[in-house]
């Protein structure tokens, strides 16, 4: 078996492109350890079996992924558990890649095509009952948020033998203006029928809406969005109350 080569700090910077400075915040965090510190000169030694090691940190720190999150990959007490964690973290860039490719789609279009003109007509929409989902929540979360509730209310409808083709939101103002506030998923059903776990009977208000439909990618939204709002603030009187999504 093959003995570890001794490796002062800055042999062992130039194996793993790990700056020395680095090498010393990540032993003074107690992320990367040196094999031992000389008692005399206080010089940091490490060794070849180190090396695998301090490559996965480098490149997990290459990938952003937090300090807290590489010393979980690092410590994790077999590699299953080391894995587990990396093919989680996969996962979380897979998602960031997806973003970045959609805004940069988005805004390749915004520099080639003018802003959507759409049609708007004004809608008078009654008071109706439905099953309905209500929580606060941050924006950012609305996609795990909407794919969990937008299935608890499908099967509930689905149980009750109604269509559920016409499950819509309502987006509070402060879900938009400060990224957190309360929004309600709904499916429309006939009055009388008990609601699914985890739903609830209610009444959705009715009123008069300006009324658009986006055509397009769903990371496109905003722009029918503001070209909604600018048309109705440009023509209409604007009137407080949730925005409606269907």
């Amino acid at each position: 078996m093959m003995i570890p080569a001794e490796l002062t700090i800055g042999e062992f910077a130039r194996l793993t492109r790990l700056r020395v400075k680095t090498l010393h915040h990540y032993h003074d965090i107690g992320l990367l350890i040196p094999e031992r510190v000389d008692a005399s000169s206080g010089y940091r030694v490490y060794t070849t079996a180190q090396v695998p090691a301090a490559l996965l940190v480098r490149r997990l720190r290459e990938l952003g992924m937090p300090l807290a999150q590489v010393r979980q990959v690092v410590d994790a007490p077999d590699l299953s558990a080391r894995d587990e964690a990396l093919r989680a973290y996969l996962v979380h860039l897979a998602r960031e890649l997806e973003h970045s490719r959609n805004a940069i789609t988005s805004l390749r279009s915004m520099l080639t095509e003018p802003p959507p003109d759409l049609p708007v007509v004004c809608r008078a929409v009654p008071t109706f009952t439905a099953f309905a989902v209500t929580d606060s929540i941050p924006a950012d979360s609305f996609g795990a948020w909407g794919a969990d509730v937008l299935m608890r209310l499908d099967r509930a409808a689905r149980t009750a033998g109604v269509d559920t083709a016409t499950t819509g939101c309502l987006y509070s103002d402060e879900f938009f203006t400060e990224h957190f506030g309360e929004v309600t998923a709904f499916v429309p059903v006939p009055g009388g029928l008990a609601p699914g776990p985890g739903t609830e009977l209610r009444d959705i208000p009715g009123s008069h809406y300006a009324v658009t439909t986006h055509f397009g990618e769903c990371f496109d939204l905003d722009r029918t969005y503001a070209a909604l709002g600018a048309r109705v603030a440009e023509h209409f009187t604007l009137a407080p109350g949730p925005i409606r999504e269907v």
